[in-house]
């Protein structure tokens, strides 16, 4: 593609990898290893982000192209390129992991477009030297969940990685699904996403363990150099400000997953990024009911490390570990210390404002904790879709009784019989608490609602509709891939055409496999 700018700052800059064979081994003194994309027999377009493609600098009239598809499904090199795969390490369920690196992804290349710099990633293209026991592919269904996931995420206002194209291999990838000894062929595919790099605090970690400073010294200052400009100073205090603009970033990442009720289901050190932006979509899972239990990795079913009330502790704990990773660079334990105290400190202040504009109210009063708390141990005693229930929330008015108030928001219940007696009762005095906060607000019903309506939306990607996409894909069908697509564009819009998918999970997807809880398996 004639229109792509290419521009290795990674590979020209940091330490490769010698040894330039594609076996499965331990990588040192380096930071990533030349690899190409295992071809693929017979590559299929499925879907394709318009807006991605431009934001990278390639046309639409590319997108159709032969030589699209074959770059984009790894069976072509892109010229003036050479595929590679980073080496990192991490923390994985809390415990450290060592070597992981890219086993099933691999960087085609860095593009720079309209001053931006973009990576140019396939994930699913092929074994690498950091593949361990695995074959580096991924199965259609996985892929679907981080086409689409990316996507929507990005449209909702959440940092993330974004998805350029879905490609079907043509090929038959043997997959466990649940990890119970029952492996079955799928169809293999490749997507294409793209960041403004693909590095982790893993990064960092693998070259601290290894003791390996003279590498770590390097590539935090390439960091800085190219993707945090703005800090200055003694290389001391850069390194410190760098932690403290990783930790913002993730922090206000972290309030995001929250308000729209994202769980990102592994957050191991090698899956955070240093961008602060949401990678590696794999068991994630949006809440159905609210429950700030619920893990939708069937790994993590046991301990709930990575569920959804508990994202904000381990982001802190992640950063802890990259602090560690730091700390030789710095030398002193207090600065790094004080950015980490203050995490959950002004995590919890922006959870505030946050969660009260979920609910309409931009002013502040004594009662608001109390509104907050008592909402949150609420929504728990019967299951209450999140997303329904802070949507219709915004129906509500100012001068609507009680009962008014309840007939708005009880679409929301998924078990509407269980809706009375003690339930009923804490339902109608919290909703009485609420009606006299709003009073209280300067905003008229209609400036509320409008407000409200740009904070909560009205669709997510619920586990079933992935899985729907999922089962037709599987059949051929990809229109359904689409609706989703464009359906998730504009998650905020009231889409009346759409209205069927503003919607409780139904009944048969509360256990079924892919809708419930998901394993790692792609």
């Amino acid at each position: 593609m004639k229109s792509l700018k290419i521009n290795n700052r990674f590979t020209a800059e940091l330490p490769a990898d010698p040894e330039l064979t594609n076996e499965i081994r331990q990588v040192k003194n380096t930071l990533f290893s030349y690899v190409n994309p295992t071809k693929p027999s017979n590559p299929e377009l499925i879907h394709a982000s318009e807006e991605v493609a431009e934001l990278v600098g390639i046309s639409k009239e590319e997108i159709q192209s032969d030589e699209f598809l074959n770059v984009f499904s790894g069976k072509d090199i892109l010229p003036e390129t050479q595929p590679y795969a980073m080496c990192y390490a991490g923390h994985q369920f809390g415990n450290w992991a060592g070597q992981l690196g890219d086993g099933r992804a691999i960087n085609l290349t860095e593009v720079e477009n309209k001053n931006q710099f973009y990576t140019l990633q396939l994930k699913g293209a092929g074994k690498t030297p950091y593949s361990r026991t695995a074959d580096g592919l991924a199965v259609l269904r996985s892929s679907i969940r981080e086409y689409l996931c990316a996507e929507a995420m990005h449209y909702l206002g959440v940092p993330t990685t974004r998805s350029l194209s879905l490609i079907l291999s043509g090929d038959q990838v043997l997959r466990d699904i649940l990890y119970n000894g029952n492996p079955a062929y799928e169809k293999g595919a490749v997507v294409c996403r793209v960041a403004p790099s693909f590095i982790r605090f893993g990064s960092y970690e693998m070259l601290t363990a290894r003791n390996e400073l003279k590498n770590l010294k390097q590539f935090v200052e390439y960091t800085i150099k190219h993707y945090f400009p703005e800090i200055t100073g003694e290389p001391k205090e850069q390194y410190i400000q760098f932690f403290q603009e990783v930790a913002d970033t993730t922090r206000k990442m972290i309030l995001h997953w929250q308000r729209v009720g994202f769980v990102h289901g592994v957050m191991n050190t090698d899956n955070m990024s240093i961008h602060g932006i949401t990678i590696d979509y794999g068991p994630y899972g949006w809440l159905e009911n609210y429950d700030p239990d619920w893990t939708p990795n069937t790994t993590d079913s046991q301990n709930r490390r990575y569920r959804f009330g508990n994202q904000p502790q381990v982001a802190q704990w992640n950063l802890f570990q990259l602090a560690n990773a730091l700390y030789p660079l710095v030398n002193e334990a207090a600065p790094l210390e004080k950015i980490l105290d203050s995490f959950i400190i002004d995590f919890e202040e922006d959870y505030k404002i946050m969660f009260l504009s979920k609910l309409g109210i931009f002013t502040s009063s004594d009662t608001d904790n109390k509104i907050i708390k008592g909402l949150e141990e609420i929504l728990q005693l019967s299951e209450t879709d999140m997303t329904i229930f802070f949507r219709n929330l915004s129906q509500i008015k100012k001068e609507d009784s009680v009962e008014q108030a309840f007939e708005k928001i009880e679409y929301a219940f998924y078990l509407p019989q269980e809706i009375k007696d003690t339930i009923l009762d804490a339902w109608q005095k919290w909703l009485s608490v609420y009606l006299k906060r709003l009073s209280s607000e300067t905003l008229s019903d209609e400036e509320r609602a409008s407000k409200m309506n740009e904070i909560n939306p009205k669709y997510v990607l619920r586990n079933y509709m992935a899985q729907l996409a999922i089962d037709t894909a599987d059949k051929g069908d990809y229109s359904l891939v689409d609706e989703l697509f464009q359906l998730l564009k504009n998650p905020y819009a009231e889409q009346p055409k759409s209205e069927k998918w503003f919607a409780k999970r139904p009944d048969w997807a509360r256990t079924k496999v892919g809708c419930s809880m998901l394993s790692c398996s792609s």
